[in-house]
């Protein structure tokens, strides 16, 4: 498995947590797995 999809499958977890502040953190935590994809890690 890619690291790009382990920090995508992360992000969407930590972005699911019904706990405050996840919202966000998730969606930080997809936007560096998308980053990641693109510059192919």
């Amino acid at each position: 498995m890619r690291l790009s999809t382990k920090i995508l499958a992360v992000g969407a977890l930590v972005f699911v947590l019904p706990v405050p502040g996840t919202f966000i953190l998730g969606g930080l935590i997809l936007l560096a797995g998308a980053a990641a994809r693109v510059f192919d890690l």
